[in-house]
């Protein structure tokens, strides 16, 4: 595989993972894209247990985000810096405790948006409440989801 097909495919990736916490840009599906392409131009046994990998997560993930409450989210300039916030909160616990730092870095980030918004920290939980019952559950189901992806195609990568 060549270095601007790996390139091009991690940017497909990387746009997805973008892309999860817009609303209206199908990102998940940019990130399995971005793995077929992958495993469709370095055909080893390696790329497609991980494209097979990838494809089941992607469908549990879907499973799971049926059964949360849909996305309600308004498109305004909080809504936005939440998002940042919660995104960069996930990838960084993702990182920093591998796998299940998700969790928290994304509460985290919901949370620092809304404190820095809001100022106290009760309104501050009330309205990370709030994010989560909007919505808040599915994008970080969809985005788990796509950070697993992330890493397994990352980690395949690097070892081959």
């Amino acid at each position: 595989m060549g270095a601007w097909d790996l390139l091009l495919s991690g940017l497909v990736i990387l746009l997805g993972l973008c892309g999860v916490l817009l609303p209206g840009v199908p990102g998940s599906w940019l990130v399995w894209a971005g793995v077929l392409w992958w495993a469709l131009k370095d055909p080893r046994p390696l790329a497609w247990a991980v494209l097979t990998g990838a494809t089941v997560v992607l469908l549990l993930s879907l499973a799971v985000r049926w059964a949360l409450p849909p996305r309600r989210f308004r498109t305004d300039v909080a809504t936005r810096r939440v998002a940042l916030y919660a995104g960069t909160g996930t990838v960084l616990g993702f990182v920093l405790i591998p796998v299940l730092g998700a969790i928290p870095g994304f509460l985290g980030g919901v949370y620092l948006a809304e404190r820095l918004r809001l100022g106290r920290h009760g309104e501050a939980m009330a309205a990370l409440r709030t994010a989560m019952r909007t919505g808040g559950s599915s994008v970080l189901a969809e985005l788990y989801a796509c950070l697993l992806i992330t890493g397994a195609w990352a980690g395949a990568v690097i070892v081959g």
